[in-house]
């Protein structure tokens, strides 16, 4: 006999009452009861993760634009790539913020206190690229925590944010290979 062979649950069954609960409360559009405590604590999340991004997108464009030396035609234009696709982060993370009936904070005034990642000044190139790396991986790090902490609470955010992840995770390989150019 095959002691390895597991033993198959009873059943498979959904609840019911939450299924009910979701034809309640329609104004809610797709945020339904099941989201529970959470939401709130995910909008947080989400409206860090969006003060970061837009952080990063002033950075990206300053050294866009004032990159100097013999490099940086190319690494310019690989700032203003990065530029774009944190821009296109930062709307995604706007729209699901609102889905989940929050308000997406683009308040100036707090965003650098809200962000998990610094601006930068720099002038020198190989600095920009550094600063731009430096940030990269704090985005990796936070992005990594706040997928572990929305777990299974709400699978349509974690997917959003391990997509994101994987565009950080490539921003931070395209910078190291440019440090020391």
């Amino acid at each position: 006999m095959n002691t390895a062979i597991k033993e198959r649950p009873e059943h498979l069954t959904l609840d019911q009452a939450a299924i009910d609960a979701a034809s309640q409360h329609l104004d809610d559009g797709a945020v339904t009861p099941s989201y529970g405590p959470w939401r709130d604590d995910i909008v947080k999340l989400l409206n860090d993760a969006l003060a970061t991004e837009l952080v990063c997108v002033l950075r990206y464009k300053r050294h866009y634009f004032t990159a100097n030396g013999v490099a940086s035609p190319a690494i310019a234009e690989e700032f203003l790539v990065h530029a774009n696709e944190e821009s296109a982060h930062s709307d995604r993370i706007a729209e699901r913020i609102v889905q989940l009936g929050g308000e997406p904070d683009f308040n100036p005034r707090t965003l650098l206190d809200r962000s998990h990642a610094d601006y930068d000044d720099a002038l020198d190139l190989q600095a920009m690229v550094r600063a731009n790396l430096v940030a990269e991986r704090i985005a990796i790090e936070t992005y990594r925590q706040m997928i572990s902490l929305v777990g299974d609470k709400d699978p349509t955010t974690r997917r959003m944010l391990e997509e994101i992840l994987t565009d950080e995770e490539e921003h931070a390989d395209e910078l190291k290979d440019w440090l020391g150019h």
